[in-house]
């Protein structure tokens, strides 16, 4: 009787993490949505039918990978290039995966899994800052697994849109892109190495912008990375 008493209480426990991570990741949710009806519509401009678009939702599950990628596929690149391009942009989920190591790596592989494929800017800004004793793997599926429905659905609805309506992308939806990265970050800079690394990066994007460098979103990640790191050197050695 006891054992099966300690189930339930373990199963609402469980369930309430579920929802309190679901519920941290709503305004993120909410802010992405603009963002997942451009990548729907701009899909099904660039010539993809309706399930290819939602497979690459779902597979995918990159925002900003799979509007370079369609837009690459719109002026026919090639696969190997569409590849490397979708690679450098994804590869900071790397640096995530880094730094969530040792909250991730003692759970079952099924847990490493799932976590490791909803792993987004979005979730590690939720849980990236948890130490190991607070990161717990409900909280953090509730987090992911919302977002990522979320992403879909929108998805869904700006293929459903863009079948209908002519050049979606127009409409300035793209704004949520910007949007959704300033509300990821401005949180986080809680220390001047970070608060460094933000501004350096701002400055390349914005001088690689004016000066119509192709690689600026590449030069800007990796200066601002640079420029924290010898901050947070020069801050650890004083």
């Amino acid at each position: 009787m006891s054992s099966i008493s300690l189930t339930s209480i373990d199963k609402t426990s469980n369930g309430k993490l579920f929802m309190q991570g679901t519920l941290a990741m709503v305004p993120l949710s909410i802010a992405v949505i603009p963002w997942g009806l451009l990548a729907g519509s701009f899909a099904i401009e660039a010539g993809l039918t309706v399930w290819e678009s939602q497979a690459l939702s779902a597979i995918l599950f990159a925002g900003s990978a799979q509007l370079v990628a369609t837009g690459m596929l719109k002026a026919g690149a090639s696969l190997a290039t569409m590849l490397l391009a979708t690679f450098f942009i994804t590869s900071r989920h790397l640096l995530y995966s880094v730094s969530m190591r040792s909250k991730v790596s003692p759970l079952p592989l099924k847990w490493r899994l799932a976590l490791g494929f909803l792993l987004t800017d979005e979730l590690f800004a939720i849980c990236g800052q948890q130490s190991d004793k607070q990161f717990n793997r409900w909280y953090a599926l509730g987090a992911g697994l919302s977002f990522y429905l979320c992403w879909n659905l929108a998805t869904l609805v700006g293929i459903v849109a863009g079948s209908y309506i002519p050049a979606m992308n127009e409409l300035g939806l793209e704004f949520a892109v910007a949007a959704t990265f300033i509300a990821i970050v401005i949180p986080n800079v809680k220390n001047a190495p970070i608060l460094i690394a933000v501004l350096v990066s701002l400055t390349l994007s914005v001088l690689c912008s004016y000066l119509n460098v192709e690689s600026g979103l590449m030069i800007a990640s990796i200066g601002g990375m640079l420029a924290g790191y010898v901050a947070e050197t020069f801050k650890g050695g004083k």
